[in-house]
């Protein structure tokens, strides 16, 4: 038998949210609703959607390797060069660019705990050291990240809202970690649900940019573009990582369908907006009901929510899925009493609610 590497041993698969399907076959439920993965219940924007339709005649060509007008569109929006962005099959892959070009088991990455898995399996795919520091309040304890930092410390991962408190850290606190890490270390800024955030007090990161040449921040079209499906995200950094980063892409990492999709999403102000209201919206109606069924949610600044149960979640889970819907409990992030909801249309946040004060209140008879 041919042995694999030994860093492998580390790695434990990812699971993803149950899918409908497979919850429709096994609870015999017609009527499904996921919550459980952060997407958007609108779907994608009507830009995007035609933007797909448009180039489906050309699917048997390969795509811009480059990611050109992508990156170009990009680049005009956020006031950097191309040069600075990557653009990668969902932010997944630009993360693990970064492991690939960066870290050896002779490195060290610091992450806070818990946190997107996503960070802990780049860096155990490379066999490097990971420095997990706990949340406070489950907030990030960035004084506690930065004193972890020494002469092996190669890559800190900040994921700003964080997955799965939905907490941010802020402007003045980034600032202060910036300004604690040495130039060796490189600071990846994980801003996936940023579109999400109204706190005021949430950092500017690019505009950081040029004062902390080491810093790096990664997007997503997953959330609330709506383009999960068709994995794409990106990157902005100095120049140098990104030619880093080059070295180890796949060529053509990025489909057609995708780039395209990306780009006019992006001018699809009326989609966005209407997004982030429906997200508002039902962020503001989950909580009032949380209260009314007693349970501590943590203030969210993205499109999902985490609650304490007070009890095995994922017995609740299983219950849930029973009523056709689907949630994500905590226990995978060393939060066994937590679920973490997405925050649905209207529908699906009453269905959810009423599914949930039934499994409850039957608990409690």
């Amino acid at each position: 038998m041919i042995k694999y590497r030994n860093e492998l041993e580390r790695i434990k698969p990812y699971i993803p949210g149950k899918h409908i399907d497979s919850v429709k076959q096994e609870y015999g439920v017609c009527d499904v609703i996921k919550l459980a993965s952060n997407e958007n219940p609108l779907g994608m924007g009507r830009a995007a959607a035609e933007a797909v339709k448009a180039n489906i005649a050309n699917i048997h060509l390969y795509p811009d390797g480059h990611c050109t007008a992508l990156r170009e569109k990009l680049a005009a929006r956020l006031g950097v060069a191309c040069d600075q962005i990557i653009v990668g099959n969902g932010s997944d892959e630009v993360l693990k660019l970064v492991a690939e070009a960066y870290l050896t088991e002779a490195d060290a990455v610091i992450i806070a705990e818990p946190t997107f898995s996503e960070y802990r399996f780049a860096a155990d795919l490379m066999g490097a050291e990971i420095r997990a520091v706990p949340l406070v309040d489950y907030r990030h304890d960035l004084q506690g990240m930065a004193d972890q930092i020494d002469s092996r410390t190669k890559i800190v991962f900040i994921c700003n809202p964080n997955n799965p408190t939905g907490t941010i850290v802020s402007h003045a606190e980034l600032v202060e970690f910036l300004s604690r890490v040495p130039e060796h270390v490189l600071v990846l800024v994980d801003e996936a649900y940023y579109e999400y955030v109204t706190n005021p007090s949430y950092p500017q990161a690019i505009r950081l940019m040029e004062q902390y040449p080491n810093l790096m921040i990664t997007r997503t079209f997953s959330k609330v573009h709506g383009l999960a499906g068709l994995r794409i995200g990106y990157g902005i950094a100095h120049p140098d990582v990104i030619r880093a980063l080059e070295r180890v892409k796949e060529p053509f990492n990025v489909n057609l369908l995708a780039q395209a999709a990306a780009c006019a999403s992006l001018d699809d102000g009326e989609h966005l907006r209407r997004s982030i209201t429906v997200n508002e919206e039902g962020k503001q109606y989950l909580y009032r009901q949380f209260d009314l069924l007693k349970l501590k949610a943590v203030p969210t600044e993205a499109n999902f929510i985490l609650v304490d149960l007070e009890r095995e979640a994922r017995h609740v889970f299983q219950q849930l899925l029973a009523k056709g819907v689907i949630i994500r409990p905590a226990d995978a992030f060393g939060l066994p009493s937590h679920i973490r909801v997405t925050i649905g249309t209207m529908e699906q946040n009453q269905r959810f609610v009423q599914a949930l004060r039934e499994v409850l209140y039957a608990d409690r008879d």
